[in-house]
């Protein structure tokens, strides 16, 4: 029997892919969107039994409604997939209070909001798996509060690790690095701005133009591995890096 999987911010990028990945291989995926045509496309595109629901993980009030909506159809789920972030560059300077609560949020408070809703949901079987990203040690210029939410995620699912094990519920960090697929033609970032981050990070040795990048599809795999695992093995925390084909 397939599982029931919740993947947040599964309008796009990494999120639709595993939507996509999960439903070819026979599974129940619920997807969750701040932008509700968005994962409502992706749903009508894998069709039944998929389900598509608009939710803002930043918003307690708004999980608690879509999670209400989940468990009419599914009062149980085997796995939520904490997906939905917000990557923006700035320095301390110049950042904007909607850009700091913006991240805070939804990279940080909004995985905490999903888990606590979910977890009756979870019990007795469930996996969470929080998606963390490679600048907790690779420090970026104008990264720093992204860099800072996914270091507190990643010491906040440790902790969730021992505390949830008495309700047997799974906790996984993947711990990501750069990825895109054939819809990524640009940054959605001012120019001026990007280019600022291009500038800084040079100057620090880190020139993105070099760096190889993975496609989403690829990074699947390793969703896809950590959920086969046997009951009897557990993965606290998997780092994905991409690498250029030989």
């Amino acid at each position: 029997m397939g599982k029931i999987i919740v993947i947040t911010g599964a309008g796009d990028g990494l999120g639709r892919a595993l939507a996509r990945r999960f439903a070819r291989d026979g599974e129940t995926v619920v997807l969750l969107g701040r932008t509700a045509a968005k994962v409502q496309a992706v749903a009508g595109e894998l069709g039944a039994p998929a389900m598509a629901l608009c939710c803002d993980v930043g918003n307690p009030d708004s999980v608690r409604e879509a999670f209400a909506e989940i468990a009419k159809v599914h009062p149980r789920i085997d796995v939520l997939i904490n997906n939905a972030g917000i990557f923006e560059p700035f320095t301390l300077g110049e950042v904007s209070d909607a850009q700091i609560m913006a991240q805070l949020m939804t990279n940080l408070a909004g995985p905490m909001f999903v888990g606590r809703t979910a977890l009756p949901m979870l019990r007795d079987g469930g996996h969470i798996i929080n998606v963390s990203s490679e600048t907790v040690h690779l420090q970026m210029p104008m990264l720093w509060l992204y860099g800072a939410t996914k270091t507190a995620l990643e010491y906040a699912s440790r902790m969730w690790m021992d505390e949830l094990a008495a309700d047997g519920v799974r906790v996984t960090v993947v711990r990501a690095g750069p990825m895109m697929d054939e819809t990524k033609t640009g940054t959605s970032w001012p120019i001026e701005v990007a280019m600022r981050f291009h500038q800084a990070n040079v100057k620090v040795g880190i020139d993105m133009r070099e760096r190889p990048i993975s496609h989403y599809n690829s990074a699947t795999d390793v969703f896809r591995a950590v959920l086969d695992m046997p009951a009897d093995l557990h993965l606290g925390l998997v780092t994905v890096g991409a690498q250029r084909p030989a």
